[in-house]
């Protein structure tokens, strides 16, 4: 199976192995509908194996770490079940490793489906596959998704509460520091900084890289500071500038399912019209084009995406054109969503003014995001902004701003697919 391809699950328990030159810690989450655990009770690892429906196997006798999904067992709440993949090396990362999971028949042992992510780098914990629920059946997706914090930053993604007990003890000559975890990462995307997980006889605890215990050994580096805290719509519209990102969370929660897309422009200088045109393109987890919607190909995915229609002029107030997403129709492979504007007509973006984009509720029409496109540059194509799917189910928005030489969108897709 390649990432972000599925398939169905002819069998209703199913083993999924994961293997890799390296020492491993395969751990699984039970996951909501919103891509959160219930409690920390739905994070199930090496020590805590046991959860509704799902259990950990340890590595014994040849046989590789493992999470066994009952899916029969499974609460009916229970959206899908995560199985990561953590180095039980902290100091180590995938680079050079590429680990395989293979999907087995529970009761027989028969392989299913085998999968290994594209090459990795820095990485130290991955999402490798899900096991999810549709249309009442369950089924299997290749992830593939890299952390480079840890398994930490995986559980704290999902929801799972990760507690900070401490400052360390100084190094002595006869005993190392006293494990500490350093502050969790604000959830919504993967960070760096939060190293990955190591055994312990009452918890799982988080142990950074630990310098020598020899006296003369110097302390170990502080780890780098947090990112920005995460946007969201808690707070009302949100104005966006270039690079700037928004979570379609409120109170923590998937804020809405439909969203339009608004795009809209001033005719050029000195009285002449110009031909604008807004398109979309949906990509998959490898940046691999699936669908575009534009002006020749007004709806796809059976009207989870729709265009409005082409405006040839930009006269007119309010938005010269939308795109609607239904973001529930959407199939799962799509994770990207790339929103453009070129200039079929030729004329530059330094002939046009007041371009912008901005993110409305479908069905209320309250406008939640907005960017202004600010500093044109005399070409014909520009990348206004994307819709980002997490692994942890969010939807992230991000003003882009970037500036190409096309005349129509499918001289977009390269340089769009660079953006996610």
């Amino acid at each position: 199976m390649i990432q972000g391809g599925n398939a169905p699950l002819p069998v209703p328990r199913v083993t999924v192995e994961v293997t890799a030159p390296k020492q491993l810690d395969v751990s699984g989450l039970l996951l909501t509908a919103n891509g959160k655990v219930r409690s920390d009770a739905d994070f199930v690892f090496f020590n805590a194996p046991q959860g509704p429906g799902v259990a950990h196997r340890p590595a014994a006798g040849g046989a590789a770490d493992a999470i066994t999904v009952d899916t029969g067992a499974v609460p009916a709440e229970i959206d899908k079940v995560v199985v990561t993949a953590s180095l039980d090396d902290a100091a180590a990362t995938f680079a050079g490793t590429e680990p395989t999971a293979t999907v087995r028949d529970a009761d027989t042992g028969e392989a299913l489906i085998t999968f290994t992510p594209p090459r990795l780098t820095l990485e130290t914990a991955l999402v490798v596959v899900e096991v999810y629920r549709r249309a009442g059946a369950w089924k299997v997706r290749a992830v593939g998704q890299g952390y480079a914090n840890g398994l930490a930053g995986i559980a704290t993604d999902f929801g799972v509460s990760v507690d900070d007990p401490g400052p360390a003890a100084p190094p002595t000559p006869v005993a190392p520091p006293t494990p500490v975890a350093p502050p969790a990462p604000p959830t919504g995307q993967p960070v760096q900084g939060i190293p990955a997980p190591v055994h312990s006889d009452d918890d799982w605890t988080l142990t950074p890289p630990q310098p020598p215990t020899a006296p003369s050994a110097p302390p170990a580096p502080p780890a780098p500071p947090a990112g920005p805290p995460k946007v969201t719509l808690d707070k009302g519209r949100v104005n966006l500038v270039k690079g700037g990102s928004v979570s379609l969370e409120k109170n923590g929660r998937p804020f809405l399912s439909s969203v339009r897309m608004g795009l809209g422009w001033e005719p050029a200088q000195r009285g002449r019209n110009i031909d604008l045109d807004a398109s979309c393109i949906a990509f998959d987890a490898r940046r691999k084009k699936i669908e575009t919607v534009w002006f020749m190909k007004l709806a796809v995915f059976n009207g989870a995406i729709q265009h409005s229609g082409d405006n040839l002029t930009g006269q007119g107030g309010g938005d010269d054109e939308q795109i609607t997403v239904h973001l529930d129709g959407l199939p799962p492979e799509v994770t990207g969503l790339v929103f453009t504007v070129n200039s079929f007509s030729g004329q530059k973006f330094t002939e046009v003014t007041g371009a912008y984009c901005r993110l409305l509720d479908a069905a209320t029409g309250d406008e939640l995001v907005r960017f202004d496109l600010t500093g044109a540059e005399p070409r014909t194509g520009v990348l206004m902004c994307k819709l980002v799917r997490q692994f942890s189910g969010e939807w992230v928005m991000t003003a882009l701003g970037e500036y190409a030489d096309a005349k129509t969108v499918r001289k977009m897709v390269d340089p769009a697919a660079a953006l996610l």
